[in-house]
């Protein structure tokens, strides 16, 4: 026998034994499923754990392909072959994704594959090795219920003060008006209305914040020139930004139309321009950018959007930057890095809500201590923009109608009076309905209708807009004016109305609404 020999021996043995004490650990693993794979995946060994977390005793697994452990969705998908390939190409595989027992039924699982090379380098098979984090998910998921639960007590429980407030200064104002009625103080009224529509409008702005958070604002798309409105803002921003913030708008020259709500596209950059401000405490730089970009199917899959033509509007600053994790919460409802009392986790989301809502789509790129772009993606508008935006004057009305006939279809009864007032003052007949049944009888009787006016939300089965595409089957030339307060996806067919059909936000005054109606029967 050669010393080679000699010392091979010893560390054959040494290696005999070392694979021994790795079989005796892994056969008393019980919290982990750790089984090995030939080279093409088949089942050649596992430990006792494995045999709990899948149910099958060894004699019938040996040999079997380890696919049959996972859905039918996974395995029509290709996920085990891509695993094996994946551990093979970059020398580990690491996923998380349900799994199934003998019996059928799922549970969450860690998974980690690793290739195993023979003294060659050749692919001898796989370690696989298998977590139940079934149990540990759903307490992770009852945390996350539970600091929701509590971020939407704290929200319920701040609107429910401001709401009181608000509540408290309508009534008041109305009791101290029969007080001074009853006194005949008269001349003291004004003060009491001026209180009283305060508290609406700030309780309309609440409603709005909490619905734009929702995704389910009422919106009025028009065709919109992103350079125009952002140039008719910079004034605004440099006051707001203040001295020790350099603000540049770069426009970009022949930008395309975009159909949106302009007004929601102003609050959009203004709140994106105060984040910003609040990220650059020490002063810094703002840029405010519009683009054309055309998405290829590439593209459009990473923005998650339809391949196509869009807008974007992107705000950057040179500011503290966000963390991963921040990034990646950023937009989640009630999600704030604020103080206690200083923001409500409300503000991006609600973009995040417009620019969905308005086809698009809203991304953030950072980097720690770098700064921040945030860009919002609109769809581009196909026709060509109004050379001049309608502007509404409110005023009273100085034309009385001529006999025109005006339907109201609303379930609020004090709506349809208030209303009903209105177009009886301004000289127009008036015929109301408490339903949507109901007034689509009236539209599809021979009864003279101008103008149909219509809630959306309506009961008896029937909502506003389904009511207004019946009547137009009959009556194609139909104007309708919605009004309402919350968006169903019924109204705003893929983010526009039809032509001649208008809509007015909840809750509005009432020379706004009696403008409104003389501008539509006029046009």
């Amino acid at each position: 026998m050669t010393g080679e020999d000699t010392d091979r021996k010893p560390a054959a043995e040494e290696l005999r034994q070392s694979e021994e004490r790795f079989r005796l650990l892994v056969q008393s693993v019980t919290d982990y499923a750790i089984y090995m794979l030939d080279p093409d995946g088949r089942v050649s060994s596992w430990n006792p754990g494995a045999e709990r977390f899948k149910g099958y005793s060894p004699d019938e697994i040996m040999g079997e392909h380890f696919s049959r452990f996972y859905t039918d969705e996974d395995r029509e998908a290709g996920v085990p072959r891509t695993a094996l390939e994946t551990a093979e190409r970059e020398g580990r595989f690491e996923a998380e994704g349900w799994r199934v027992r003998k019996d059928g039924t799922r549970f969450w699982a860690s998974v980690i594959i690793d290739p195993i090379r023979d003294e060659s380098g050749n692919l001898a098979g796989f370690a696989k090795v298998t977590r139940d984090l079934t149990e540990k998910r759903a307490i992770e998921e009852q945390l996350r219920q539970a600091q929701k639960m509590e971020a939407v007590g704290q929200l319920t429980g701040g609107l429910a003060h401001d709401f009181n407030n608000l509540l408290t200064g309508i009534s008041g104002s109305l009791e101290m008006m029969q007080i001074r009625m009853a006194q005949g103080r008269t001349a003291e009224f004004d003060r009491y209305f001026m209180a009283a529509q305060g508290a609406v409008k700030r309780a309309a702005a609440l409603t709005h914040r909490l619905l734009a958070f929702s995704r389910r604002q009422t919106l009025d798309p028009q065709p919109t020139n992103a350079n125009r409105l952002i140039n008719g803002l910079e004034e605004l921003v440099r006051r707001t930004m203040g001295p020790d913030i350099e603000v540049e708008v770069v426009g970009a020259s022949g930008l395309w139309p975009i159909l949106v709500d302009p007004n929601q596209l102003e609050n959009a950059v203004l709140n994106l321009c105060i984040n910003a401000r609040d990220a650059m405490p020490s002063g810094g730089k703002l840029t405010i950018e519009t683009a054309n970009r055309w998405l290829d199917e590439r593209a459009a899959r990473i923005q998650d959007l339809p391949v196509g033509q869009y807008v974007s509007v992107c705000v950057t600053d040179t500011g503290t930057g966000m963390t991963p994790e921040v990034a990646a919460k950023a937009f989640d409802p009630f999600f704030t890095t604020k103080p206690l009392g200083e923001g409500t986790g409300l503000g991006l989301s609600m973009i995040y809500g417009f620019a969905r809502q308005s086809g698009g789509q809203v991304r953030i790129y950072t980097e720690l201590g770098q700064g921040t772009t945030m860009c919002l993606y609109l769809p581009r508008h196909d026709e060509e923009e109004s050379a001049e935006e309608d502007v509404l004057v409110v005023t009273s009305p100085e034309h009385t109608g001529e006999g025109e006939v005006v339907l109201v279809i609303d379930d609020e009864p004090t709506i349809r009076m208030l209303i009903a007032e209105v177009l009886a003052e301004s000289g127009y007949a008036v015929i109301e309905a408490p339903d949507g049944p109901a007034g689509l009888r009236v539209l599809e009787s021979n009864a003279k209708i101008d103008l149909l006016i219509t809630d959306v939300g309506l009961p008896g089965g029937m909502n506003g807009r389904q009511v207004a595409d019946a009547a137009r089957v009959h009556r194609p030339d139909l104007k309708v004016l919605f009004i309402t307060g919350f968006a169903e996806n019924a109204l705003i067919g893929r983010g526009r109305l039809e032509r001649g059909m208008h809509v007015l936000t909840k809750p509005f005054q009432m020379d706004v609404i009696a403008s409104r109606i003389r501008e539509i029967i006029e046009q």
